[in-house]
């Protein structure tokens, strides 16, 4: 997938200052911090779930 997003002039040179300073191209490092945000679990969104398997347990062991 192709992709192109507008930024600001001040958003576009602090991505650049920062791919500067890893070493990297502008777009190699937006691509990995949209990977690496992508592929993150969402924390808030886990919680509910554990939560839900927890009560669910819960209730079918009272039913057992």
């Amino acid at each position: 997938m192709h992709l192109q997003i507008e930024l600001t002039d001040e958003q576009a040179k602090l991505l650049d200052a920062r791919a500067r300073e890893l070493g990297v191209q502008p777009d190699r490092l937006a691509r990995a911090w949209l990977v690496d945000l992508l592929t993150q679990p969402d924390e808030q969104f886990e919680r509910a779930v554990m939560q839900v398997v927890q009560k669910n347990r819960d209730l079918y062991e009272r039913l057992s």
